[in-house]
């Protein structure tokens, strides 16, 4: 007979297992940011027990991994040893800057994990190793708008039509891609309001000073020399508009990616910039292409096509209305102008 005094027991759900793997020079914020967040909504009384969630660093060897800013975090286990997980996080990084990409240890890890009924997370430019590893077919993914161009680059394979550089981070399935930086807080929120409750998802965000996790659908921050915009659709509309540069996106597509009708987009378009969408989209191809022409050598038929003109006439056209000259005399200028400053840059050298 039960003894009434004593209540009945109940079985604590089982811990969620993270196993994380940092690339080389790995970005230490998106890192901190994301397990920061498992250690602190995993226990109460600041205890930073793994209670309701647990963390392992795995890697290839047990060497140390550099992060971009210089400092080395050892991997616990390697990933002969590493448990089942629930979640395999991949944390990237730089790109230029000496060795970051995932050996071939770490793709075959990837591999095995994508057959495991674990879920992969690819923070920052850890879906550059997603994509290399071969797991990411049928799946959106999220990159960074500043790596979108080098994503491009390097797997011309890809879907485009799949691939998000206007959202914080994006969920398909077992699949969850992040654009890195304090995005890796949001998408550990995220992750966690699947398992615990919210209110221990939220006091783990105060105690990071984070008034609230942002969602998945929230945009990214604007690249530099766009004009600032406060309402969300609009920021997302320019990032996509910065995404196309090579083949703009009608006003009815940019309003049915946006979930928004094309007037309703108008509108919000003229209320946030004083211009409209084609104005706005205009105006970021034309600087895209001065830059071009001052930055590099290629030619203005190629810079026209690669920024969304028809032909070289085309850019001929809109470059006078907007600077009043033709391609060839801008260029011409700048590079006349930057050459006394260049020389005289030199002689203080020497």
């Amino acid at each position: 007979m039960l003894n009434q005094s004593t209540p009945p027991q109940t079985e604590s759900p089982p811990r969620i297992r993270f196993g994380i793997v940092l690339l080389p020079n790995f970005t230490l914020t998106a890192f901190s940011g994301f397990v920061d967040l498992l250690r602190l909504a995993s226990d109460e009384g600041d205890m930073s027990r793994p209670v309701r969630c647990s963390w392992s660093i795995v890697g290839e060897s047990l060497v140390p991994v550099r992060a971009s800013c210089g400092i080395q975090v050892t991997p616990w286990a390697t990933f002969d040893e590493a448990g089942p997980f629930d979640y395999v996080v991949i944390v990237g990084g730089l790109l230029h800057s000496g060795p970051s990409s995932a050996s071939d240890a770490t793709l075959k890890f990837i591999r095995a994990a994508a057959q495991s009924p674990a879920t992969l997370v690819g923070i920052c430019t850890g879906v550059f190793a997603l994509m290399r590893a071969g797991v990411m077919d049928g799946y959106r993914l999220c990159v960074s708008w500043f790596h979108y161009w080098d994503f491009v680059e390097r797997f011309p394979q890809a879907d485009e039509s799949k691939l998000v550089a206007d959202r914080l981070f994006v969920i398909d399935g077992r699949r969850i891609t992040c654009s890195g930086g304090r995005a890796s807080i949001d998408v550990a929120a995220a992750i966690l309001l699947r398992h615990v409750e919210a209110t221990i998802v939220r006091k783990a965000l105060r105690i990071l000073l984070v008034d609230d996790a942002q969602k998945g659908h929230a945009p990214q921050p604007y690249p530099p020399g766009l004009e600032p915009a406060t309402h969300p659709k609009v920021r997302r509309a320019i990032l996509l508009m910065e995404q196309h540069i090579g083949q703009p996106l009608s006003l009815v597509e940019l309003a049915h990616r946006l979930d928004i009708s094309a007037r309703q987009l108008e509108r919000l378009f003229t209320t946030e910039t004083g211009k409209s969408p084609h104005a706005y989209g205009r105006q970021i191809r034309i600087r895209m292409a001065s830059w071009l022409l001052t930055s590099s050598d290629r030619t203005v038929a190629d810079i026209a096509t690669s920024c969304g003109f028809s032909d070289a006439s085309h850019l001929g056209r809109e470059f006078r209305k907007e600077f009043g000259e033709s391609p060839h005399a801008f260029r011409t200028a700048r590079m006349q102008s930057h050459a006394p400053a260049l020389e005289a840059a030199s002689e203080d050298s020497e």
